[in-house]
């Protein structure tokens, strides 16, 4: 009945001297349509993946806090994944945020060989890959941001050699095996050591970044080496469980201690006296850069492939 009372009215679609106007309708509601769809998409936040190693670190838990810091300041939704130091964990974590279609990941990877498979995931899924504090050693990743951790470890091995007057055994704490952390930091310590010929690295052991396998660790080494003029661990954690094994040995006193990371519990161990030196990084500038440095480059904005975060060297 409808369309015959506007038939008798005299509208209808096919007439012809309605047709034009109706299709100048159409054209102006189709063209408003795609303006507000164009300015709803423009509209909608950037959305950032952040898989961390494991949130069971300070070290780490700064990172995420700088990372969450700068994505608050530019607007964009930060999603946090902890991957509990466990290669699996972080890679389903990935695929989950790949699911989710983030705009960009930042993965610090647990491992930096076992992490290549997540990486080509996300490159094929169009998703740009940014890598925060430890490096991917395959796929292609838009920028790493991280502290020059080679030159980190040269710093701890040179100031130890200086404390210990160039001579002596020491010990060397490792970290993740495979992670570049661990790799680099050792490899920058061991150039020092291979410089000096009076010091011999009497004990090489990993702890895995964790302050109670730094104990457990430690103290096997304490019975195995009688004489042990100094410690350089990977990570603040492992150096803090290496001085409770000591301690509770009674051989605190005859060791010089060298940390890596700067953690709060680690200068209140310098400032203490316990722990000689620690190399400090930025974590929450690492973070902060991470989110600045995708953002950048999803708004188009060119950016370094490596952007190095300064390290320094924190005494009592």
């Amino acid at each position: 009945m409808a369309w015959c009372a506007s038939y008798e009215a005299g509208y209808y679609p096919g007439k012809p001297e309605q047709k034009g106007g109706i299709m100048k309708k159409l054209a102006i509601v189709v063209s408003f349509l795609m303006l507000f769809g164009a300015a709803a998409a423009e509209a909608k936040p950037l959305t950032l993946g952040l898989s961390l190693s494991t949130l069971n670190n300070p070290f780490f838990v700064t990172l995420k806090d700088g990372a969450m810091k700068a994505a608050n300041a530019a607007g964009v939704k930060l999603v946090v994944t902890d991957s509990q130091d466990n290669p699996a964990t972080e890679a389903k974590n990935i695929e989950d945020l790949i699911i989710k279609k983030v705009d960009a990941l930042l993965i610090n990877p647990t491992d930096s060989s076992a992490i290549a498979p997540s990486v080509f995931k996300a490159n094929k899924a169009g998703i740009p890959v940014f890598t925060v504090d430890r490096s991917a050693n395959s796929g292609k990743v838009v920028a790493h941001i991280a502290s020059d951790n080679v030159a980190g470890g040269i710093l701890a091995g040179e100031f130890l050699v200086k404390k210990i007057n160039a001579k002596g055994k020491v010990v060397e704490l490792e970290g993740i095996a495979g992670s570049s952390a661990a790799i680099d930091r050792g490899k920058g310590f061991n150039q020092v050591m291979a410089k000096n010929p009076g010091i011999t690295v009497v004990a090489k052991q990993t702890a895995n970044f964790n302050r109670a396998e730094g104990l457990r660790v430690f103290e096997n080494i304490l019975q195995a080496q009688p004489e042990i003029d100094g410690v350089f661990a990977h990570n603040d954690e492992m150096i803090l469980g290496a001085i409770q094994a000591a301690q509770a040995a009674g051989r605190d006193k005859g060791i010089v201690f060298v940390g890596f990371d700067a953690v709060n519990d680690a200068v209140n161990a310098v400032n203490a006296g316990q722990l000689e030196a620690t190399v400090a990084q930025q974590p929450a500038v690492i973070g902060e850069l991470g989110v600045k440095t995708a953002v950048d480059y999803l708004n188009g904005k060119s950016v370094q492939q490596n952007i190095p975060v300064p390290l320094s060297l924190v005494t009592k």
